[in-house]
């Protein structure tokens, strides 16, 4: 039988979805080239906000009007528990987003319909990759216990568990002998690595003295040969350390860019959300990895039309972007989600004001990442190819280690490129969110 994996949501769901795919292949399962030659499909889903769950609920729907196998997994599963089955009566499976171990397992005993929402992982279900590709994503903290306001993750991700470090660096160890170059390490709060949980040895230390459990992780995976890049998502600011930047600072295979949320620029919104810090306490972070490293990139996110947020707060908000200068913003307009506590609050920024505020964010982002970007023009930038240009198939594009697109001729290379090869090129212009280049040898 053939199966195909729908994918909403975030990086984490990406890499969820991967591991079901190697388990089923594993299992005996053949994966379809396309949804008229599955026989089974399976829907990942997101419930961050409103609109991706019902995507996800859309596509399941289709996928049982075509007579499919259907399956829902993921976080809107977790949400909806057993009144899934209400919205989608002839669904054959729905599990959590710690269930998906258990897929093939359901799959070929056929039992439908069928629901699991435990928190229980399936051994070594984390750490299943499908073959191929010089890049992968690595789970290494699971869950979430910031309890902001507005999110529903700790409630259908479930508390914090970090995996033991022995664990992943054996998994990133055969992802480098696999040819896998470059991974990314993922957690909802992955700078939280290690604080609910123990995750090292007590027996093993640290060769460069760190004593904070996410850098010497990084320590530790910089000396796994065949890894040339380290990249990690999603960060809060408050493990920003000294010893993160540090890290940062003495092993270049650690990339420099990091995403740092930062949601509003009022600390009286901010106090609101319980993101647990200061608008001047996030500034701090950002200088911090400047001074390291005037190019380094930060991104973030950043919410518009939270309850209560006024043209002052949002004006704040303003300023703080352009204070500290990202190289990429990505804006969202609220909407509550049930359970959350925000949820409780009067949704009292009118929608065409949320609107107007978000337009307003996205032009600022246009401006301030021209400027930024124009700044490298005539530097060498190190980049690793990752294939041709989804805009401009004439073109290559690969991503320097601030996690800039950078796009160049190929037929002006002095050598081919695969995919995954590094590449050195000279930046001749500066877009919003591009670089554009010519290799050089």
């Amino acid at each position: 039988m053939k199966f195909l994996v729908h994918t909403y949501g975030c990086q984490m769901n990406v890499r969820d979805s991967e591991a079901v795919e190697s388990l089923m292949v594993a299992a005996g399962y053949e994966k379809a080239a396309s949804e008229d030659d599955a026989d089974i499909v399976i829907i990942n889903s997101c419930t961050v906000r409103q609109k991706a769950e019902e995507k996800a609920v859309g596509k399941a729907g289709n996928m049982i009007a075509a007579r499919k196998i259907t399956g829902l997994m993921g976080c809107a599963v977790k949400r909806m528990g057993a009144d899934v089955f209400k919205r989608l009566p002839k669904l054959d499976f729905a599990v959590g987003p710690r269930s998906f171990g258990l897929i093939p397992r359901i799959v070929s005993e056929g039992r439908f319909p069928r629901l699991e929402l435990g928190d229980g992982l399936v051994p070594d279900s984390l750490s299943a990759h499908v073959d191929g590709g010089w890049q992968s994503f690595v789970t290494i903290l699971l869950g979430c216990d910031n309890r902001c306001s507005y999110c529903i993750v700790p409630d259908v991700r479930g508390h914090e568990y970090s995996r033991p470090a022995r664990e992943v660096l054996a998994e990133i160890s055969a992802l480098a002998k696999r040819g896998v170059r470059e991974v990314c390490l993922l957690g909802q709060s992955v700078l939280r690595y290690g604080a609910r949980n123990s995750v090292w040895d007590a027996d093993e230390a640290s060769p460069g003295g760190y004593t904070e459990p996410f850098p010497r992780l990084l320590e530790a995976i910089s000396a796994v040969p065949g890894i040339e890049r380290i990249r990690f998502t999603s960060a809060h600011p408050k493990g920003c350390t000294r010893e993160l930047v540090r890290a940062y600072g003495e092993f270049p295979k650690v990339c420099r860019h990091l995403h740092l949320p930062v949601q509003s620029g009022s600390d009286r919104i901010l106090s609101g959300m319980g993101r647990h810090y200061t608008r001047g306490e996030y500034l701090s972070a950002v200088r911090a990895l400047r001074e390291l490293d005037p190019e380094f990139s930060v991104t973030t996110d950043v919410i518009v039309g939270y309850p209560g947020e006024t043209e002052e707060d949002f004006e704040q908000t303003r300023t703080l972007m352009d204070e500290a200068g990202f190289d990429n913003s990505f804006i969202f307009k609220y909407s509550p989600r049930p359970g959350t506590r925000s949820a409780a609050l009067p949704d009292d920024v009118p929608a065409e004001e949320k609107e107007r505020r978000d337009q307003v964010l996205l032009a600022d982002q246009e401006r301030r990442g021209l400027q930024r970007n124009s700044r490298l023009v005539g530097t060498v930038r190190e980049v690793l190819v990752e294939g041709p240009s989804k805009r401009n198939p004439a073109r290559l594009s690969g991503r320097d280690g601030g996690n800039r697109i950078v796009v160049w001729d190929a037929k002006d290379s002095p050598r081919p490129f695969a995919s995954g090869a590094p590449a050195r090129i000279r930046i001749t212009q500066a877009h919003a969110q591009t670089l554009v280049g010519e290799a050089v040898d």
